[in-house]
């Protein structure tokens, strides 16, 4: 074998690593962000950042929600995993605020679900609204 196929076959190999690091990651960033855009132009909805963590006694979910009408939040139980929370904006936001101007509409609700990998009292909860931070608290069901 000459020289010249030697490096061409180390090109050809380290083409190869490349292709399947780029596989690797275009699978990764589908499985970590499939749920797809973070608005619904139909529903005038954005979705809200949330997160959910669990104590030994209770479950508290966490939702980004600024310059809400905190009347308006709801809190519903989706199914027995699954916390939804809306509420209404004070002022309608369009893709032009967020700096995106190749698309049209504009959003007055904000929404986030969490999903709750524990047994649950949706009907005990406590809601509280702080500094744009919705948080809501759950008592866990005794096993």
């Amino acid at each position: 074998m000459s020289e010249k196929q030697r490096k061409h076959s180390i090109f050809d190999k380290m083409n190869g690593y490349v292709e399947e690091f780029e596989n690797l990651v275009d699978e990764l960033m589908a499985s970590a962000f499939s749920e797809g855009p973070s608005w619904n132009t139909e529903t005038c909805c954005l979705q809200a950042l949330s997160n959910v963590f669990m104590t030994s006694r209770e479950v508290v979910v966490t939702a980004d929600m600024p310059n809400i009408e905190t009347e308006t939040v709801k809190v519903e139980a989706v199914d027995e995993n699954t916390v939804e929370i809306t509420a209404k904006m004070r002022k309608k936001v369009r893709f032009a605020d967020l700096g995106i101007y190749h698309r049209q509409g504009e959003f007055s609700s904000l929404r986030c679900q969490g999903r709750i990998h524990v047994a649950f009292d949706a009907e005990k909860m406590k809601i509280a609204y702080k500094g744009g931070i919705v948080e809501v608290r759950f008592s866990r069901k005794k096993k």
